[in-house]
Formats: C-alpha cells, sequence, structure tokens
C-alpha cells in the first residue's frame, strides 16, 4: 500500500479510537488494530498498535490514577505472568478465527450468567481468570477490549475507578504485546516496515496523548447511569461483531 494512503488512514484512527477509549475506556484498541493490520504486515502493525495504545492506557491511567482500584491488580497480574510465561516457553499460536469467537462471545455469556456465577473482577479468582483470558487474547489477537470489559460490566465499581484501573492493565498489555511481537517481527526482518518509523511513531504517541486527554475531560461530563448504559451496548455490539467475524472466518475456509 502506497506510504501516504497508510498515513492518511493511520494518522485519523490512531487520534479518534483514543479519544474514544478516554471517554468510555474500550472500543478503540480494537478499532485501531483492524485498522492497521489492513494497512501493514501483523507484527509491524502489533508494535505500532501496542505502542500508540500503551502510550494512550498509560496516560489516561495517569489522568485518572487516584481512582484505580489497586486491590484488583495483584491476583490479575498472577494471571498475566502466567499467561505470558507459557506463551513465552510454548510459542502458542492459536486459531485467530476461534479467538475472536471467544472473545466476541463472552460478553453475551456474561450478560446472562446468574449473579452467583458473574464474571466480578473485584473477585480475587475472577480476577486471576480474567489476566490470563485477556492476555492470551492480547497476544493472539492484539487487542482484547470486548474480553476484558466483561469482567467489569457487573461490578459495584463507579465509571472512574473501571477506566482507571482497566487503563493501568491494558497499559502493561501492551508492553507485554510489544516485547513479544519485536522477538517475531527480528525473525521476518526482510517484511516492509509500512508506518513503523521514529517520526510516525512520534507522531502517533503525540496524537494518542491530545486524544486521550480530551476523551478523560468528556468523561466528566457523563453521567454514571449513561456511562454503564453507553459501555454495555458497546460491550454487546463490538462483541457480536468480532464473534459474527470470526466464525465467518472459520466457515469460509
Amino acid at each position: 500500500m502506497n506510504t501516504l494512503i497508510a498515513l492518511l488512514v493511520a494518522i485519523p484512527a490512531i487520534f479518534l479510537t483514543s479519544l474514544l477509549s478516554g471517554v468510555v475506556g474500550m472500543a478503540g484498541g480494537l478499532i485501531l488494530i483492524v485498522v492497521l493490520v489492513a494497512l501493514m504486515p501483523v507484527p509491524s502493525a502489533m508494535i505500532l498498535h501496542g505502542i500508540v495504545q500503551g502510550v494512550a492506557n498509560g496516560s489516561r491511567f495517569w489522568f485518572l490514577r487516584e481512582y484505580t482500584a489497586w486491590r484488583i491488580l495483584p491476583c490479575y497480574f498472577i494471571g498475566v505472568i502466567l499467561t505470558t510465561a507459557l506463551f513465552g516457553v510454548l510459542w502458542i499460536v492459536a486459531d485467530p478465527a476461534v479467538v475472536l469467537i471467544v472473545a466476541g462471545g463472552l460478553p453475551w455469556v456474561s450478560q446472562f450468567t446468574p449473579e452467583r456465577f458473574k464474571l466480578d473482577v473485584t473477585r480475587p479468582l475472577i480476577a486471576c481468570v480474567c489476566g490470563i483470558v485477556v492476555t492470551a487474547v492480547q497476544l493472539v489477537a492484539g487487542a482484547s477490549g470486548p474480553i476484558l470489559d466483561a469482567f467489569y460490566q457487573r461490578t459495584t465499581l463507579n465509571r472512574f475507578e473501571i477506566v482507571a484501573t482497566k487503563a493501568f492493565k491494558q497499559a502493561i498489555g501492551h508492553a507485554v504485546k510489544i516485547v513479544y511481537f519485536a522477538y517475531i517481527g527480528a525473525s521476518l526482518s526482510n517484511e516492509p516496515q509500512v508506518l513503523l518509523t521514529w517520526w510516525v511513531i512520534g507522531l502517533a504517541i503525540v496524537l494518542s496523548l491530545i486524544g486521550t486527554r480530551i476523551g478523560t475531560r468528556l468523561l466528566e461530563r457523563v453521567s454514571e447511569t449513561r456511562f454503564r448504559q453507553w459501555t454495555n451496548y458497546l460491550v454487546l455490539g463490538l462483541g457480536a461483531i468480532v464473534a459474527v467475524g470470526g466464525a465467518i472466518d472459520l466457515v469460509s475456509r
């Protein structure tokens, strides 16, 4: 693809998806990875996506750091470490279509799960399971927004706690992804590095910071009720799209 065309598509997408994630704490990463994979080789797309989303999530966490639900994180990161170690040793490569079906279907499963079995990330065991599942999806599909949000939809956390805590988790997840795909990309040094240049990366970082800052400002104007409604509809809608896309890919082979 022509580099100029790729830039004209990627740059606005980076800003708008960072803005979207700043408001609702989700969706931007999933949309952005779809755009980037269409513009460049997968390892390069994963690295650029990890940088942009890592900065966006890291800055979103910093802007809202006082609201972070720190009690959730130790159990969550036990799951992250276990999954990362397993991938690092076995170099697991799951079928992307199956991952999409599972990732897209989980929000719907969570929506209709009885209260005693709900995916509440504030529960220690569920937090550990969340770390395992989200990290696995992150390393296979590049974005894990819908599946992470499934663990937050039925908690008692407020909108600021949800956005801040998810941002911290996602920032770490994207850092892991960058290292993982940088290693894979090193063995594919002959592939065209479209957009993966220092000046493009720098511009992408600046735009993600601006978009995130504007988004977190807009979050302050959204009521708790509207935030719950919007994120619930968005999670279920994206989940359905992702699951259907995975099913079509699987059937069409």
